[in-house]
């Protein structure tokens, strides 16, 4: 793991942040288990050394998303997969359509708790597994070791709520199961940068990897991208159309209030939207916004 002294996005002024959540852990584990899951996900499991973890898509053999979370290796021939709540059983479904005589068990823990730490890219040697977070400054603990973690936090950590932990997810651009990923997803149109953290492209082969690589192939072109937009007021509900120029490009997939006043929000928008660097200006449900390039 990154600390902050070199991590390119933590500096002094980041602030930290802490709130309870959960996590659902879907747990693959018996003598061919990273076999399996190095012929099922996008990542490269078997690079995974103990206590390691890395985005990881799994797809449909069409090359939709069927799931994106953290994989964690815990032992030799033990992984654990920890996704939004609410896609664990989904995962579990997709495995276990593979798996057929493979000797591999696959169980699924809902709503683990856990604790999500932002603005803080390491924390001392707690003998507790730290898992760093996808796309954001900061890390998580999911079961066991949270209070120890929580204890160890510098004074000035603050603890926020659920709303504001999800306006922090927002601002990052980093997408949720259930709101900018369902079964309907092309990998490559919830970012770039999304795929470079999950997807190996050196392992060799995997369910849907046809259409990863193909997209990759051609610069990661996709008619719909995920962009992150700035609000001037309140949050708009989920579906709100998002207009530019007097014309619907998008609606809202997710948002919330950020703490340090307006909102943020999450759309899809097509090619022919195009976002300089200084974004571009919008309207959402009545509100200005903007969104970011």
């Amino acid at each position: 793991m990154s600390d902050d002294a070199t991590d390119p996005t933590a500096t002094d002024d980041t602030p930290i942040i802490w709130a309870p959540t959960t996590r659902d852990v879907v747990t693959v584990a018996g003598p061919e288990a990273e076999a399996y899951l190095q012929g099922q996900l996008s990542q490269d499991v078997a690079a995974l050394d103990h206590g390691e973890s890395a985005a990881t898509f799994v797809l449909g053999p069409q090359g939709k998303v069927e799931g994106w979370g953290r994989v964690h290796r815990v032992g030799d021939q033990a992984f654990e997969i920890d996704v939004d709540p609410g896609a664990g059983p989904v995962w579990e479904a997709r495995l276990r359509r593979f798996l057929l005589q493979t000797k591999a068990e696959i169980t699924v823990d809902e709503a683990v708790p856990a604790v999500a730490v932002r603005g803080l890219y390491t924390t001392p040697d707690l003998g507790v597994d730290v898992l760093p977070a996808i796309g954001e400054v900061g890390y998580d603990v999911i079961g066991h070791g949270i209070d120890v973690v929580v204890a160890d936090l510098p004074t000035e950590a603050v603890e926020v709520d659920a709303e504001a932990l999800e306006a922090h997810r927002i601002a990052a651009g980093v997408p949720r199961w259930g709101a900018e990923l369902d079964e309907s997803t092309i990998p490559a149109t919830v970012g770039q940068w999304v795929v470079d953290a999950s997807v190996s492209f050196t392992k060799g082969c995997y369910t849907g990897q046809e259409l990863v690589a193909r997209i990759d192939s051609r610069g990661g072109n996709v008619p719909h991208r995920l962009v992150i937009v700035e609000l001037e007021g309140s949050a708009p509900v989920a579906g709100a159309e998002v207009v530019v120029d007097g014309e619907v490009v998008g609606s809202v997939t997710s948002a919330a209030t950020h703490p340090a006043g307006g909102s943020v929000a999450l759309t899809f928008v097509g090619r022919a939207v195009e976002i300089g660097d200084e974004g571009v200006v919008a309207v959402v449900d009545g509100v200005a916004a903007r969104l970011l390039p």
